[in-house]
């Protein structure tokens, strides 16, 4: 599975996981809803201010939404 797509489905289900809408994250993180879809949906990649923007909210590793280890740490 290709790299975004992979990323996008993480972005998704941390965000379920901390029952947060798109809405929500997106305010948090400074950016539209519709850039917050875009990733989810793999439409987009975040460049890698937002990428480690997005492992700090999620308290994961940017390798671990990168799908280059599968340990959230």
């Amino acid at each position: 599975m290709e790299v975004v797509a992979v990323l996008g489905e993480k972005i998704a289900a941390l965000r379920r996981k901390r029952k947060m809408r798109q809405e929500d994250l997106a305010r948090l993180l400074g950016v539209s809803r519709q850039a917050i879809s875009n990733y989810e949906k793999g439409e987009r990649y975040p460049d890698p201010q937002m990428l480690s923007r997005l492992a700090k909210t999620f308290n994961v590793s940017s390798d671990y939404l990168l799908d280059l280890t599968d340990n959230p740490n």
